[in-house]
């Protein structure tokens, strides 16, 4: 996850097209009505969401803090184990889209015109 940090995001990369580059990533993390689900390892780009708030502890303590509000979005730092979305809709499940920098595809080469 580190390594794939610092590279550029080109300007003509996407998702959508074939372009040697780093761009965006999509990771999807579900969360059951009145559930929780542990963040992923990595940094984050998330969007906000109407029934998810984010929740750390310290040292996997059984004390869950509230972080960030319902329905706000912004950059996320999970070490895995500390961090987690908890979902306040007892009615309905949520998806949360978390997008980091892609640090494992292939690229054709660096600083070349092929």
């Amino acid at each position: 996850m580190a390594l794939g940090l610092p590279k550029l995001i080109l300007a003509s990369s996407s998702p959508n097209a074939d372009t040697a580059g780093a761009y965006l990533d999509a990771q999807t993390v579900s969360i059951a009505a009145s559930g929780t689900a542990l963040v992923p390892a990595g940094m984050y780009l998330f969007q906000p969401n109407a029934s998810v708030k984010v929740q750390t502890t310290f040292n996997d303590t059984p004390t869950w803090t509230d972080t960030i509000a319902v329905n706000v979005g912004g950059v996320l730092f999970s070490d895995g184990i500390n961090v987690r979305f908890s979902n306040t809709s007892t009615a309905q499940a949520a998806t949360m889209q978390l997008a980091t920098i892609n640090g494992g595809l292939a690229v054709s080469g660096t600083y070349n015109a092929s």
